[in-house]
């Protein structure tokens, strides 16, 4: 399979290292397209004091290592490969998604790479998964939720559970990531299942 993988400014940059980190290591993926926002990179680096780099190195940043199979983009880069329907990708992830990403993907506003490749997503009829991050919402968020669901999306707030007893945010976050990847197509074997 081939991934996308959006970071936006919202906070919740531990998610997006998780989701990075499962995609890396499973074998059913061959390749991720890595893309960050401006704010998306600096709510990263704030959060999880990631040092100053390049672009090309920012995979390798989030994830404590080189990345084996991550390309990174700049998302002002509108003629990626990710942005055309062309470009055979299984899903896209956006996590976490701003409210402002939201508006953007919702209203057909393709100005950034993240936008247009999600735009393409839901005309293709792609997985795209959508982990909106704010609290509380307002209306206009929610009307955005519930435009972006309408259009194809699926909304996956980020709400992680608790019944798992994760004893960590870290593994809390794992968790939650392991629930991103199970709804594209990608079950995680160690992935907690309640068993009622």
């Amino acid at each position: 399979m081939t991934i996308t993988l959006a970071i936006t400014g919202a906070s919740g940059a531990v998610l997006a290292r998780a989701a990075l980190e499962r995609l890396e290591r499973d074998a059913r993926v061959e390749h991720v397209d890595l893309v960050a926002s401006p704010h998306g990179m600096r709510v990263a680096r704030e959060e999880l004091a990631l040092a100053e780099g390049t672009l090309e190195q920012f995979a390798a940043r989030l994830l404590g290592h080189a990345a084996a199979k991550t390309q990174v983009h700049d998302d002002r880069n509108i003629g990626a490969n990710i942005a055309s329907g062309s470009y055979r990708s299984q899903a896209m992830i956006v996590v976490p998604c701003s409210m402002g990403t939201l508006a953007a993907i919702t209203h057909g506003h393709a100005d950034s790479l993240i936008e247009r490749a999600a735009d393409v997503a839901l005309k293709e009829k792609r997985r795209l998964l959508l982990a909106v991050r704010e609290s509380p919402f307002n209306r206009i968020h929610l009307r955005n939720m519930l435009a972006a669901d309408e259009a194809g999306a699926t909304l996956f707030p980020v709400m992680p559970a608790f019944y798992d007893q994760s004893a960590t945010v870290g593994a809390m976050a794992d968790q939650f990531a392991a629930r991103l990847l199970e709804h594209c197509g990608l079950p995680q074997a160690d992935g907690f299942q309640w068993q009622g």
